[in-house]
């Protein structure tokens, strides 16, 4: 078999002619498969389902704080749950390893009830869509099954307060930091504030949103200039005007009382007709000196008209020189009086007028440097108050999200199968220890086989003949029963030998 290539039926007449030993082997091995799984001591598996329930609120409304991947945060918490000092008082409740206890160290126990505990976390279904863990197992291994069900239940218990503890310790120690950062981004917004508004006070009137104001008062207080100015111009013009008229009547006044004699009632009119048109060609009729005048006329014509029905000549007399001036004159100083009181007004308003549109070119030609300036505060103030409010809502939603712990709304670990007491044991498994023992006699008795097909050398077929001799076979006698050539004898005469 060694010199040739072993075929399918080569197997089958090996398996023929040695099934009895292959039988043989599988019952032997089935039987020390079933007396290990009998000797070996017994372990018995308590298990625990823990579902991970999602928040009550959701997150459109309270947005969480503890945002950590749950596969992460339970293998998290399993390095802490299952290190050796939450394992070591376990082992001290529950009397565990009480034997060892004297003989090995503390941390060689923890190892051992290390391995007896195990996490696995339940794979979702596809059909969910989730990528989240719907929840998780643990499991405990030992050689009692109450023992191991109080384990599994204990090590759930240490689960289910390490992940509400640790939810709302990380809950309230972001809101703690977040608080910490809005005291710190209020006191920078104050600063802000106040710079702000030292910046106004000591630019008040030559702030960016003043520009325009300024401007409008500007162009009033220039309009105001203007008309001030005619006014004062139009003043000048009446005094000198009065100022010719009272000339010309103390002329008069002058010439009367040296004998000359003039008509002074027709002089009178002839002034005040003079008067009378120089006051309508800048003033209306409305004008109250343009309508006093009209009524000095008016009684004037109606004193020389009254001479001339009663034919009398109205020839002044000249007047001593002690007598009171004419009523003419003394109005005509009247008016020069009011005119300069006018022009001193006029000329004080102009100057007024002056000096505030002075201050209101300086804030107009300051302004494009306040407005950087302002521009820059504001900034800094709009950033400071964008980080302020956006801090005060962060920590609004993260003090919710800290209530929802505490009242245990938000993602929680809820046991949904408590720890079972395991009525058969999950070490060792009979039926996998005999079909184990099985399996092992079968692949000792092939093993077997192999060997001694390997150390047989007899030639069975013309396979190998040809693979011994490297010669074809030209022909085949047939099998020959010698029994039933002892019993007959030989049709051909041929001696038969035993």
């Amino acid at each position: 078999m060694a010199m040739r290539q072993v075929t399918a039926e080569d197997v089958v007449a090996i398996v023929r002619r040695r099934w009895p030993v292959l039988l043989v082997l599988a019952i032997v091995g089935a039987g020390a498969g079933w007396e290990a799984a009998r000797v070996l001591p017994k372990r018995f598996t308590s298990q625990t389902v823990v579902l991970v329930e999602q928040p009550t609120v959701p997150g459109d409304y309270v947005k969480p704080v503890v945002i950590e991947n749950v596969n992460q945060h339970l293998s998290s918490m399993q390095e802490e749950i299952l290190s050796r000092s939450r394992l070591e008082p376990i082992i001290k409740e529950f009397g565990l390893y009480a034997d060892d206890v004297d003989r090995a160290p503390m941390d060689t126990l923890v190892a051992r009830l290390r391995k007896t505990i195990t996490v696995t976390p339940i794979q979702p279904m596809a059909q969910t869509g989730s990528a989240g863990l719907p929840g998780f197992t643990v499991s405990v291994t030992f050689e009692d099954p109450r023992m191991a069900q109080r384990i599994s239940s204990t090590i759930t218990s240490m689960f289910t307060e390490a992940n509400a503890r640790a939810r709302q310790q990380t809950a309230e120690e972001t809101n703690d930091f977040l608080a910490a950062q809005l005291s710190d981004a209020k006191a920078k917004l104050d600063a802000q504030d106040s710079k702000l508004a030292d910046f106004k006070r000591r630019y008040l009137g030559t702030l960016p949103d003043e520009a325009q104001a300024n401007l409008n008062v500007l162009t009033g207080l220039t309009s105001q200039l203007d008309a001030a100015t005619q006014a004062l111009s139009r003043a000048q013009q009446d005094k000198s005007f009065s100022e010719s008229m009272l000339a010309q009547q103390l002329a008069n006044l002058q010439a009367t009382q040296n004998g000359q004699n003039p008509d002074t009632l027709e002089l009178q009119l002839g002034a005040l007709q003079a008067q009378l048109a120089a006051l309508r060609s800048k003033y209306t009729d409305d004008f109250p000196d343009v309508i006093k005048v009209k009524n000095d006329v008016a009684e004037l014509q109606k004193q020389i008209a009254d001479s001339s029905q009663q034919g009398q000549t109205t020839q002044a007399e000249p007047p001593p020189k002690t007598a009171a001036e004419p009523a003419q004159i003394q109005s005509l100083r009247a008016q020069i009086h009011q005119h300069e009181v006018e022009i001193k007004e006029r000329t004080a308003q102009q100057d007024e007028l002056q000096q505030q549109i002075k201050v209101y070119q300086a804030r107009v030609q300051s302004s494009p440097a306040v407005e950087q300036e302002y521009k820059e505060l504001t900034r800094d103030y709009q950033t400071a108050l964008d980080f302020y409010n956006d801090l005060l809502r962060k920590r609004d939603q993260s003090a919710m999200a800290t209530d929802l712990e505490r009242r245990q709304e938000g993602e929680q670990f809820q046991v949904l199968d408590a720890a079972n007491l395991p009525s058969e044991p999950s070490f060792p498994n009979v039926q996998l220890f005999i079909l184990g023992g099985a399996a092992g006699g079968l692949g000792l008795a092939l093993g077997y086989f192999l060997l001694m097909e390997l150390m047989d050398s007899s030639l069975r077929n013309e396979k190998d003949v040809e693979s011994l001799l490297h010669l074809p076979v030209l022909a085949m006698l047939p099998a020959v029963d010698i029994s039933a050539k002892k019993a007959g004898g030989s049709s051909l005469g041929i001696p038969v030998s035993p």
